[in-house]
């Protein structure tokens, strides 16, 4: 081991080079740049502290990727991009009243906002029935909250499959369109649609 007058010569050292090295530089700027501004300004003694992350909870995490989830089946890329309307409008040949299209007739590729929107709701409300479901399992739960939790969760998944069946009725119909005008039927091209809630 080393003798403390040995450690303390070259710590003292070590702390001495950098000051001896700027001091034995040619350079007039530097000593200028240096010297000038200090000889006036007085830096301030600053006390900055590390931001600190946290982790987010998972009800948090959850609800982010819920919100993903429904804004990406909604077809939210292809709102952005295209820029459809809202909804659309028909006028009654009978009557002559306006009512409301929800579903885009005449395209396959297309979709109204109400549409893509609407279909997305439908999937996120069928997940969240099986989310309660699956809340309905826990043991540690009253037995009025498990059926309770059972109840909703069971109505959700019945009403989003009923819907989504529904929506795939109209979606049906606009896979079999023919969309050339062509009078031999051989020559006609038929688009076909994937998902309903992403025209392709």
């Amino acid at each position: 081991m080393a003798p403390k007058s040995d450690a303390q010569s070259q710590s003292s050292a070590a702390s001495q080079s950098p000051d001896s090295h700027s001091a034995s530089s040619i350079d007039p700027l530097f000593h200028i740049i240096k010297i000038l501004p200090f000889a006036v300004l007085r830096p301030p003694r600053l006390r900055l502290k590390l931001p600190s992350f946290t982790l987010p909870s998972p009800m948090t995490v959850f609800a982010l990727l819920l919100l993903t989830y429904f804004m990406v089946v909604s077809g939210i890329v292809y709102d952005v991009i295209v820029e459809p309307p809202g909804i659309g409008s028909t006028q009654d040949p009978a009557t002559g009243a306006v009512r409301p299209v929800v579903f885009m007739p005449g395209r396959v590729n297309g979709q109204y906002i109400i549409e893509g929107l609407s279909s997305g709701f439908m999937f996120v409300l069928g997940g969240v029935g099986i989310v309660l479901m699956d809340l309905a399992l826990d043991k540690n739960r009253a037995k009025s909250v498990k059926v309770s939790y059972a109840t909703a969760g069971i109505s959700s998944v019945v009403i989003a499959y009923v819907m989504i069946s529904t929506t795939s009725i109209h979606t049906s119909r606009k896979n079999l369109m023919i969309t050339s005008n062509d009078p031999n039927p051989a020559n006609n091209t038929v688009y076909r649609h994937s998902l309903f809630f992403w025209p392709v």
